[in-house]
């Protein structure tokens, strides 16, 4: 669930690095740079890239600009595609057996398991040319003035991909504020020792 809905989950991000006079001009050029490219017609498993925070099937920017006051907003879309597994057996059993039986026609006893392991994949490449890819949107809200970004969701292998692209697109690295982190971007580095120094407490 996004930003927009009546509820969301969300991880706090704070951006680390001194941030260069110049980016904010050349922000909307790097979103474009590693916008998302739909993979519709092509037989990859996954894609993932920016998108417009108001339409996810914008990936330039035509429908708003990622400015919003002293906001920037923009997407994280992701487009998969998973083949069942009792699918792939399916169809990997019947493939072997196939096989099997030209095997057998051409006087060998048995199919080598190298054989085995190209027909999987071939099997599974032609299975995912034929399943549409499942497409999920993220979105991220970046607060100019205090260098805060917020990102809906919480799951880790989401937030790992959010922060590689983000690093990569806007060269800059990002801290999540876990409590600990937290209480040092309020309090100061100096509450370090003390926050070190407390024991955690039961409750039951």
């Amino acid at each position: 669930m996004g930003f927009n809905s009546a509820s969301v989950s969300f991880t706090r991000f704070r951006i680390i690095d001194d941030i260069p006079a110049g980016l904010w001009a050349d922000i909307p050029a790097r979103l474009r740079q590693f916008a998302f490219m739909d993979i519709d017609a092509l037989p990859d498993e996954r894609a993932f890239g920016w998108v417009n925070f108001d339409d996810m099937l914008d990936e330039a920017w035509r429908v708003s600009p990622p400015e919003k006051g002293h906001y920037l907003t923009f997407s994280l879309r992701l487009d998969t595609r998973r083949v069942p597994p009792a699918v792939l057996k399916k169809h990997c059993t019947l493939a072997l057996r196939e096989e099997e039986e030209k095997a057998r026609q051409q006087g060998q006893k048995f199919v080598s398991r190298a054989r085995k392991k190209e027909l999987r994949e071939l099997v599974k490449a032609r299975l995912l040319a034929r399943t549409l890819p499942i497409p999920a949107e993220f979105n991220v809200i970046w607060n100019r003035d205090s260098n805060i970004v917020y990102f809906s969701s919480v799951q880790t292998q989401m937030i790992s991909m959010f922060t590689e692209l983000f690093a990569k697109t806007f060269e800059l690295d990002l801290e999540e504020l876990t409590p600990y982190a937290l209480a040092e971007h309020l309090a100061g580095e100096n509450i370090s020792a003390k926050l070190d120094s407390l024991a955690a407490t039961a409750f039951v």
